[in-house]
């Protein structure tokens, strides 16, 4: 997918407007923010007041917003791009890495701004492992089952540290395990849905913050502040990466893989770390699956799809198999361009999001109509991407 070469078809400027004085005016204006931020005591003055949101959310910007052109100049020097071919959208080669300056916005705030609990420690190393992986495929281009092996590892590691689902009722043998071998597999499934919609410009950092901002109210309806402050930490780092990529014209830098499995699992983590109801499993389930619906259903309806059509036969065809099958390749084939089909994506996810927020007090019936509603959403997608499917693409 990387080439660690430098074989774009228009090559980038040389130039990367770190070192004409007349350019660092804006970069010093960030550095001068982020500073403030660093340097303002709100979180302690102000923690009753609900301010400590707004503050990690803008210390997270800022801390991206300064970093991401850092990391621009060096994927340009160390030539870390990603290459236009025949199943991507973009024309233009594109510096990735901006992964590093997301998970660096995210990792400063947290040491900064918390005191570290078991469970925090587990998503910290997890999600560490997981950027240490996704940089070496963009460098190196890595084969699929080393991917896959990796994530299980950071799985692995944030299950030792207490981050485990409870969802296997304690009457079923094996219950334990059973629990372990369902963490893996939502750790897996959620990093790598996200990954699969890393896409189109904007589309995977700007579910990163919509899905981030519905956990936070989440938390906040389950009295879970910790959570809540947590989820702003990786919004603000997904809003200070976004100007440089969904922008008007072409991205400047792309997550990379290593940006895209970062959010995946930290969003994994959160919904994991979360009580998110009281003696009700199916809802405790049900709200971060709705949450994430867009990039759950996605890897399910594409997975199902590529098995059903006879495009992949076994594990590995299918761990190897690229293709423009997703979600947002669907809606360009309709017919509507990239930032339309961005645009219709985020408002399917806020749609999912808002109906995961009324399970909290929902009685049965509200709850069984709360998820056909959601049915329904999600069938409508399934719907017109089989139209998309038979679309020639423009």
């Amino acid at each position: 997918m990387t080439q660690p070469g430098p074989v774009p078809l228009r090559p980038p400027p040389a130039r990367t407007g770190l070192a004409d004085p007349a350019s660092l005016a804006p970069h010093l204006a960030r550095l001068a923010l982020l500073g403030l931020l660093v340097l303002t005591p709100i979180w302690g003055r102000d923690h009753a007041a609900r301010l400590p949101w707004l503050y990690l959310v803008a210390l997270a910007f800022a801390v991206a917003l300064f970093a991401t052109p850092l990391v621009r100049a060096l994927a340009l020097r160390w030539a870390v791009l990603d290459v236009p071919s025949g199943r991507k959208v973009h024309d233009m080669a594109t510096p990735l890495l901006g992964g590093a300056a997301v998970y660096c916005a995210f990792a400063v705030t947290v040491l900064t701004s918390f005191d570290f609990s078991r469970p925090l420690k587990g998503v910290a190393v997890g999600a560490t492992l997981v950027v240490a992986i996704g940089i070496l495929d963009d460098v190196t281009d890595l084969r699929a089952s080393l991917k896959l092996l990796g994530h299980i590892g950071a799985a692995l590691v944030a299950i030792a540290y207490g981050v485990v689902l409870n969802i296997a009722p304690h009457w079923v043998p094996g219950f334990v395990w059973l629990n372990v071998a369902l963490t893996i597999l939502w750790f897996v499934t959620v990093t790598n849905a996200v990954q699969f919609l890393d896409g189109m410009d904007g589309l995977a950092g700007g579910l990163g913050v919509i899905a981030g901002v519905f956990f936070s109210i989440a938390a906040l309806q389950t009295e879970q502040r910790y959570l809540m402050y947590l989820s702003a930490a990786l919004v603000g780092a997904c809003l200070g990466f976004l100007p440089y990529n969904f922008r008007p014209g072409r991205a400047r830098i792309f997550l990379g893989d290593s940006g895209a499995t970062f959010i995946g699992f930290t969003l994994a983590g959160l919904a994991v770390m979360g009580e998110w109801a009281e003696d009700a499993p199916m809802i405790a389930l049900l709200t971060p699956a709705l949450i994430l619906g867009v990039p759950l259903f996605d890897i399910a309806f594409v997975g199902i799809a590529r098995i059903v059509t006879g495009k992949v036969h076994s594990l590995p065809e299918w761990l190897a198999y690229t293709g423009r099958d997703h979600i947002h390749h669907r809606f360009e084939q309709l017919g509507l361009t990239k930032r339309q089909s961005v645009l219709l994506i985020f408002f399917l996810a806020a749609t999912l999001g808002l109906s995961a927020l009324l399970l909290k007090d929902a009685t049965p019936r509200e709850a069984v109509l709360i998820l056909v509603q959601a049915a329904c959403v999600l069938a409508i997608v399934a719907v017109v991407e089989g139209v998309g499917r038979w679309r020639p693409r423009p």
